[in-house]
């Protein structure tokens, strides 16, 4: 009895393990030029998310309601998982040096639109 009850015991993180998940999510913080207006960002995220959902990428936008920071928007993509985020992120990378690419037109649309400040990864367990 003793055994069976170590080997369980044993057994438990493993199977809370493999029970557990992770998505990646990929948070760009950007801030919005003034130069097109939410309608047009919106269109690029919803062209970026056709041409993601083939390595299984989807982006949201979150805009600051109740913040100390009003200026500075979230993209917040989301992936199965970091293998699937880097699979994603390298055709993306890729796809740049291409100037006839859907990955560079996408990104001299955004470039007009929005202003990078900072890229953060982030393993969101559930």
């Amino acid at each position: 009895m003793k055994k069976h009850l170590l080997a369980a015991l044993a057994a438990a993180p493993l199977a809370f393990a493999t029970g557990a998940s992770a998505e990646h999510w990929d948070v760009i913080a950007f801030e919005m030029t003034g130069a097109c207006t939410l309608g047009e960002y919106m269109e690029i995220v919803a062209d970026t998310n056709e041409w993601a959902a083939q390595y299984g990428y989807q982006a949201k936008v979150a805009q600051p309601l109740q913040s100390d920071d009003l200026e500075t928007w979230f993209w917040i993509g989301i992936s199965a998982d970091a293998a699937a985020f880097g699979a994603a992120y390298n055709a993306w990378r890729d796809g740049l040096a291409d100037p006839r690419s859907t990955p560079a037109k996408l990104w001299d649309r955004f470039q007009k639109c929005s202003t990078n400040l900072s890229r953060d990864g982030y393993e969101v367990w559930q």
